[in-house]
């Protein structure tokens, strides 16, 4: 039994590459089980295979508790000090019992524990191989190819999977064909460990440019943002931690070759590589770039900006089927709406006109105060109401007296809505 022992173990291990304390482990479990279920009762065992000799010794063991709740596991600690007086609490004491002989039944049970063992195991090494490539790109070669999804051989038996969701729309794979693919998760369950690859999420782009711009590598660029439609275009923001190096010129590489690189790998994917500034703004106008962007509007309440172009960039700016605007805005994290400078003009006319109206039909004022305050910037009673009395007499045609006015024509509106409860003449006074 000894001999056939260490000849399983030797046998195990060099067909799985498994370490031979694993199946010693293994092998220790199957048998502490079936002697378990030679006894009628819940009893605690412990088996020990001698590594050099293959000799079995199998123990019965009781822990070391304050209160025994079950006899057949537990011992009080006064018990325990009979024959071994430094004995703690927590601790086992055992007794060696007779390592049992296996019946047929016993053997096919113990053979089935030890494969699971060894099957954990493998489970267990390969995620933690794996675990250090989390976020990298693994190569392997296609094996199958279903409707759903795809199958690489990534070497050692190892396979990985790309889900639909997770290949390019443009691409076309045969078997035999060696892919590239960013690990993003690693599932372990009891047919083995699944890999799970994709050529879609931006960490492919991120580790495609850590290859290609070694300054990526050594940390003086950082990738910053990255909006992806992949297989068809992506914007990648870039900033430097040393201002020697222009990091999108490097990203790109001289005549284009680093950008290429990743373009051709991602199946032709067009990417724009755009300066990152922590000033929204001015953001968004890389982002746009290379449309020309006259200015932009902040609206800082709803998180949206105004990008104020000429007419005949409307349609680059916006790009096909809304691309370009829709990658900036993903990339930036604003909402943005593109104008043109005839769209604000008509617009900015549109909103002076009806705070025109809403002055006149509330405010008894002749039409030089009104457009003295609709160009100084007002635009509700409210501003005109909590606006200090200082502030306003900086107004180029105001004195006290209109101001006095104003304010008090402007606080009877606001007060009178709040005691009538009138809902729609508040609304529209603001």
């Amino acid at each position: 039994m000894s001999r056939e022992i260490l000849s399983v173990v030797q046998l195990v291990s060099r067909e799985k590459s498994l370490p031979r304390e694993k199946i010693f482990e293994a092998l220790e479990t199957a048998l502490t089980i079936a002697t378990k279920k030679q006894y009628i009762h819940d009893i605690d065992v412990r088996v020990s295979i001698d590594r050099n000799n293959g000799d079995i010794n199998t123990f019965r063991r009781w822990m070391i508790v304050d209160y025994v709740i079950n006899p057949e596991r537990e011992i009080t600690l006064q018990e325990a000090r009979y024959n071994n007086q430094f004995v703690q609490i927590s601790e086992f004491i055992e007794n060696k019992i007779k390592s049992i002989d296996f019946d047929r039944i016993s053997t096919q049970e113990a053979k089935q524990i030890i494969i699971n063992k060894v099957r954990e195991v493998e489970r267990c090494m390969i995620s933690n191989k794996f675990h250090d490539y989390k976020g990298k790109i693994i190569q392997g070669t296609v094996k199958k190819i279903n409707h759903d999804f795809m199958i690489l051989d990534v070497g050692n038996s190892i396979e990985a999977i790309f889900l639909k969701r997770d290949l390019l729309p443009k691409e076309n794979w045969a078997i035999g064909d060696r892919v590239r693919g960013v690990l993003y998760e690693i599932r372990s369950n009891a047919n083995g460990v699944q890999l799970f690859l994709s050529r879609s999420r931006a960490e492919m782009l991120i580790e495609l440019f850590r290859i290609e711009v070694p300054e990526i590598n050594r940390k003086l660029i950082i990738i910053q943002a990255i909006a992806r439609e992949p297989g068809i275009r992506s914007k990648v923001a870039v900033k430097t931690t040393d201002k020697i190096i222009d990091p999108v010129g490097a990203c790109v590489g001289m005549r284009g070759a680093r950008v290429q690189s990743v373009s051709k790998e991602m199946s032709g994917e067009r990417i724009d590589v755009i300066l990152w500034s922590n000033d929204p703004a001015q953001f968004v106008i890389n982002a746009m770039a290379p449309v020309r962007v006259v200015s932009v509007i902040i609206h800082k309440n709803v998180h949206a900006m105004d990008i104020i172009i000429k007419s005949k960039n409307l349609a680059q700016a916006i790009g096909r089927n809304g691309q370009n605007i829709r990658l900036a805005a993903q990339l930036c994290g604003w909402e943005l709406n593109i104008m043109t400078i005839n769209d604000l003009q008509n617009r900015s006319q549109s909103e002076i006109n009806k705070i025109r109206a809403l002055f006149n039909k509330f405010l008894n004022l002749n039409n030089r105060i009104i457009n003295i305050l609709i160009y100084s910037g007002f635009s509700s009673l409210p501003e005109l109401v909590c606006t200090p009395c200082h502030v306003l007499m900086k107004i180029q045609g105001m004195n006290f007296k209109i101001i006095h006015a104003v304010q008090e024509q402007a606080d009877n509106c606001l007060t009178y809505s709040l005691i009538t409860g009138h809902g729609s003449f508040f609304d529209r006074i603001f």
